[in-house]
């Protein structure tokens, strides 16, 4: 009998197998032989019956494949997520605001109304409306929290009791809400003449808001008139106005009152209103200066979140990987604006206009050796050929090239597979309409394969954003650096009467970093500096950032995907 506390400690081998990993193991691979062996004996059925039978089997190896990716996930959680919470403090105005945003995603794209759902998406809607029951439960804890002045504590995590919302985590919530106001399908127009004064009146006010923070994101400090801000001044006043006819125009259709004709519609009302708080969010991000007191947004202080937000200081006293994620960041970035162009122009060309020759075929073969190629030996080449030629010194810039060479391969294959799915009809359609090869490529051909290209885009992400050994040759920066990477703002323009006329340069690309991979393997591998909880702390940051570079490829490839549909 095997039971979680069973242990097996095989004799060839100085390992010990626990129960709680050979009970689930055990499970599935029986399952999987018992639908396979199902299968087989009911194949005398008939087509059903391997039908049914392939069924399961894919069902199964599904459901493995998802139990390990789980039980990875799970397993770097558990060891990472209290260090990664530590001294975690956050004002519940924040938390509601978030809250709120998930809110309304779960309600515009997730199925919450079992009565009318049909099939197996009965299931997810029940699992749908418990999540929004457990959000909508929460807000009312932490809304009393508010109102009630009490601090909400534990797992080393502290909620505050203020209203108060950062400027980070309000863009984002804001975002939200306009697409989801966008796409609500209300009237975004008032009914009568009269009423587009207004709306005139107050896309100017916008476009001057938006003109002010833009440059107040340049010279980094606040346009003022008498040390007031211009931009908090305008929102308070293009705030109070969307609030007062957000109130008149909910009371006149509790009352049954007709409203002015210029009084522009609800949702129109409600877009202003959020347009204004995404301003006020860029504002407070660009100057660093809180728009409102006890009730407003911060630009700091209503989250504060040491482990991520804060360098590490070594030997225990801070732990923290702000540097190393924005490094790691930065190196994705320019490795994706580096390979997908090239290799996305590359599949064009090999697939639309080169014939089928002995050089086409040479360059499939190439790029599946490249694909195939081990990691540490791009990063020798870099080493070798593009350190000696950017400064001679590993960099940022350095390490982009040679992540955007791992990346290039698979994003060309995958480009080349999603352009040769596209029918020939689409391209012979166009063609009777008199439109350009060109054209017909730029609007029928890459369209239709963006969500194949996407894909590739995603793998590739997935994999160049957690390589370390080709980090450790060309980018081998401090194993905990103090300060971020500033890229953007060390880039300088030079203007001079010698070609190219235009020079532009930036010192921080070519300096020294750390990365999130390149930190882990120094704290873990190496033991350098920190305990071993730092280590899974960074792990699963790493993870995260990985997550989120995938669920913006994947939104990507589901808003092509639904264009290509419509």
């Amino acid at each position: 009998m095997i039971s979680p506390t069973w242990t097996w400690q095989p004799a060839a081998f100085d390992a010990i197998v626990p129960g709680q990993l050979a009970i689930p193991l055990l499970t599935l691979v029986g399952s999987i032989l018992t639908g396979q062996s199902s299968a087989t004996a009911y194949a005398g059925f008939g087509t059903r019956g391997r039908q049914n039978g392939a069924f399961l089997l894919i069902s199964l190896v599904v459901l493995l494949t998802i139990s390990v990716l789980l039980f990875l996930l799970a397993f770097v959680f558990e060891r990472g997520i209290l260090v990664v919470l530590e001294n975690l403090a956050v004002s519940a105005g924040t938390v509601l605001f978030l809250l709120a945003a998930v809110l309304v995603l779960l309600v515009r794209y997730g199925h919450v109304n079992p009565a009318t759902a049909d099939g197996t998406e009965t299931l997810v809607s029940f699992v749908s409306l418990a999540a929004a029951s457990v959000i909508g439960l929460v807000g009312v804890v932490l809304a009393a929290a508010i109102a009630m002045n009490y601090t909400i504590s534990g797992y080393a995590v502290t909620i505050e009791p203020t209203a108060v919302v950062g400027a980070l985590p309000g863009l984002v919530a804001g975002l939200v809400f306009l697409d989801a106001l966008r796409r609500s399908g209300g009237s975004s127009l008032p009914d009568m003449k009269a009423g587009h004064p207004v709306i005139r009146a107050l896309h100017i006010v916008l476009g001057v808001m938006g003109a002010i923070v833009l440059v107040e994101f340049l010279v980094g400090t606040t346009l003022g008139l008498g040390g007031i801000g211009i931009v908090p001044i305008v929102a308070i006043v293009v705030g109070g106005v969307s609030v007062t006819t957000l109130v008149a125009t909910l009371g006149a259709r509790f009352t049954g009152r007709a409203l002015p004709s210029w009084i522009p519609p609800l949702t129109w009302t409600a877009s202003i209103a959020a347009v204004t708080f995404v301003v006020c969010c860029l504002h407070a991000i660009a100057t660093g200066d809180s728009v409102g007191g006890t009730v407003g947004i911060a630009a700091s202080g209503a989250v504060d979140w040491p482990f991520v937000m804060n360098p590490s200081k070594g030997l225990g006293i801070q732990k923290g990987v702000m540097p190393a994620m924005v490094g790691t960041i930065w190196i994705v970035l320019g490795a994706v604006v580096f390979a997908v162009p090239l290799a996305v122009g590359a599949a064009v060309f090999l697939t639309e206009y080169a014939e089928d020759s002995i050089f086409t075929r040479a360059v499939d073969i190439a790029t599946n050796g490249l694909w195939s190629t081990p990691s540490i030996v791009f990063g020798l080449f870099g080493l070798a050929f593009l350190v000696p030629r950017f400064g001679g010194t590993p960099s940022i810039f350095a390490s982009q090239l040679v992540l955007g060479f791992m990346l290039l391969p698979l994003v060309l294959i995958t480009s080349r597979e999603a352009m040769k799915s596209v029918p020939d009809e689409y391209r012979d359609a166009s063609a009777a309409l008199g439109v350009s090869k060109w054209e017909t490529i730029r609007s029928v051909v890459v369209p239709a394969s963006m969500p194949g290209i996407i894909t590739g885009v995603i793998l590739g992400v997935g994999r160049i954003a957690g390589e370390t050994a080709p980090l450790l040759l060309v980018l081998n920066g401090p194993n905990f650096p103090t300060k971020s990477p500033g890229i953007l703002s060390s880039f300088m323009v030079r203007v001079s009467l010698q070609p190219p006329f235009v020079h532009v340069s930036n010192p921080a690309l070519l300096e020294r970093a750390s990365a999130l991979p390149y930190q882990l393997y120094a704290v873990i591998t190496a033991g350098v500096g920190a305990e071993e909880t730092f280590g899974w702390g960074t792990a699963l940051v790493l993870l995260c950032v990985v997550l989120s570079f995938f669920a913006m490829g994947v939104a990507s490839r589901r808003y092509f995907r639904r264009k290509l549909h419509q």
